[in-house]
């Protein structure tokens, strides 16, 4: 007992001597670490001190157990008790309390198949106006009405509007009969009633609104990740936009097939790359769209998904616990072979609310800097992977240079695609 109590006069002595000696940098990393953090039973993770490396490890008891190190005369643990909290210490003296949350494990399947995509948008969508030549000269019916680019067409006479077939009908027809069309446009979040007056094209029986319309959309992107449980899965890791109005397409519904990619066009500072695929042969369609957000396309597959090097269910990692280093991506770029590439964690943000570009990544594998020039259009959605979990999704490139580009972290994607990966363990840890 007096050596205890010994020991704990030498360190507050120790402690108050450094905190004179202008915080001296291991006692300051003790003030970075975060005084809360979050894990998943039966994994690890590593608070943030160089300087004293320790780690937190939940049991299968859900019980936390800190495994401390000691640097010198510093030693970093923390101490089991039913407060669900980790105690660091200085010199024998207690410094500061984290808070340990723990979460039910939770695990996806990683993709990185190259998919194709087909969106149907929630109305027509307005791309362009024009001119109709008629009799008494050039009008544009839309652009009198204020319709402007961008702007969703959804009801014509109060019937909904699904395609661009839907259309021709109303026009003709009340062009014919001289009453205009009453409109319901979908401009954002606003929705905006309007009146347009068809006009007859000079020469010809038809009658034309004086805009250029479009339905749906169509591409490629690469797959994220699959989860067997519910079948949601994500993809791409960015908003669709339309290449006219560069506006998110907002999805009434969707689907995505297989696809094979046949070339790529290499990536150079200033010319962003491109993969160049088409749809596989067979046209199976293997999920629906139902989601179109800023962090991806989102909704169910009809199935199971493998990709031949990966195919087990992995842990996932929160976005303050991806760290910088080495990691890997999985894309195709050869027909419809899954590979797997080095890449570099330049930066991450630990993002406390849901973002995009919370990494900056670099590709650094000779092989797919040979045939890409780094990361190339169509590569969106490729899985990054860093100590066997999956940290995110490939997202942007930077157009001076393909080497490099942005990253989504998992968990918003997954938080999209809502899927709950916040649920607590068994029990409190003890």
């Amino acid at each position: 007992m007096k050596m205890d109590f010994l020991r704990k006069i030498i360190g507050g002595i120790l402690l108050v001597s450094l905190i004179s000696i202008s915080f001296n940098k291991p006692f300051q990393e003790y003030l970075h670490i975060p005084k809360s953090v979050t894990i998943f039973e039966g994994q690890n993770i590593v608070l943030n001190s160089s300087s004293i490396p320790a780690s937190s490890m939940v049991t299968e008891d859900n019980s936390v157990v800190a495994l401390s190190q000691d640097e010198g005369e510093y030693s970093l643990h923390g101490e089991e008790n039913g407060k669900n909290e980790m105690v660091l210490e200085l010199a024998g003296f207690p410094i500061k309390k984290v808070d340990v949350n723990v979460l039910k494990d939770f695990k996806v399947i990683p993709g990185g198949q190259s998919i194709g995509v087909k969106l149907n948008s929630v109305g027509v969508l307005i791309v362009g106006h024009h001119q109709v030549n008629t009799v008494e000269g050039k009008a544009s019916p839309g652009e009198k009405a204020g319709i402007k680019v961008g702007d969703m067409i959804t009801e014509i006479n109060g019937k909904k509007i699904e395609k661009m077939a839907d259309v021709a009908p109303f026009v003709q027809s009340a062009g014919e009969t001289g009453e205009p069309l009453n409109l319901t446009i979908l401009r954002e979040k606003d929705t905006i009633k309007t009146k347009l007056e068809p006009l007859k094209e000079k020469g010809s029986n038809t009658f034309k609104l004086g805009l250029y319309i479009r339905d749906s959309a169509a591409g490629i992107g690469t797959m994220t990740f699959y989860h067997p449980e519910s079948k949601k899965y994500g993809a791409l890791g960015h908003v669709i936009s339309d290449m006219d109005t560069k506006k998110p397409i907002v999805v009434d519904d969707g689907e995505i097939l297989r696809s094979t990619v046949t070339s790529i066009e290499k990536g150079e500072n200033g010319n962003p790359g491109e993969k160049l695929a088409r749809f596989s042969s067979d046209k199976e369609v293997i999920g629906n769209i139902t989601t179109n957000s800023p962090f991806g396309i989102f909704g169910e597959l009809n199935r199971g998904m493998t990709n031949g090097i990966m195919d087990k269910a992995m842990p996932i990692t929160l976005s303050d616990q991806v760290k910088e280093g080495p990691a890997q991506i999985l894309t195709v770029v050869d027909n419809d072979v899954v590979k797997l590439f080095d890449i570099e964690v330049v930066s991450s943000v630990p993002q406390k609310f849901p973002a995009t570009k919370g990494m900056v990544i670099k590709v650094t594998d000779k092989e797919l800097l040979k045939k890409t020039g780094g990361i190339v259009q169509g590569m969106s959605g490729s899985p990054i992977i860093q100590d066997g979990k999956l940290i995110g999704a490939v997202t942007h490139v930077f157009v001076n240079d393909p080497t490099s580009g942005y990253g989504v972290h998992i968990e918003w994607m997954l938080n999209e695609a809502g899927i709950d990966i916040y649920e607590k363990g068994k029990q409190k840890a003890s």
